[in-house]
């Protein structure tokens, strides 16, 4: 049961988190790319390769702890169906290269920011 409550906590904080990201990326930036979405896909990359040195390297969180992060706010904050979605709108609003620009941005730029969360551990525990 303190499991399930970890995690519910952290999705309840991941969503949150995502909510207001997207809603300052568009009072930035505006309406046309879904900036807010790339941008939580980004940081929570770059943030679960970073709690995955510390957890390797330096710190051992409980079973709880760790769902409460990976599961419920990683799992919330970053979330593939809004990026499916986006990708679909951009698609259907007849914009086809800004969706592949977003699918290519989405992919190299989550998957370097994993690594260099990792990478960024690795030079701080190292």
């Amino acid at each position: 049961m303190k499991l399930l409550a970890a995690i519910a906590l952290g999705g309840a904080i991941g969503a949150l988190g995502r909510h207001f990201v997207a809603a300052g990326m568009v009072a930035m930036l505006g309406h046309g790319f879904p900036w807010g979405t790339l941008a939580v896909n980004v940081f929570g990359s770059f943030t679960m390769g970073a709690l995955v040195e510390i957890t390797a390297l330096a710190w051992s969180p409980s079973h709880e702890l760790r769902a409460l992060i990976t599961v419920g706010v990683l799992g919330a904050f970053t979330t593939f169906s809004t990026f499916s979605l986006d990708t679909v709108l951009l698609y259907e609003r007849g914009e086809t290269v800004l969706a592949v620009l977003y699918i290519m941005l989405s992919f190299t730029l989550s998957v370097g920011a994993l690594f260099a969360g990792m990478r960024l551990l690795r030079l701080v525990l190292i």
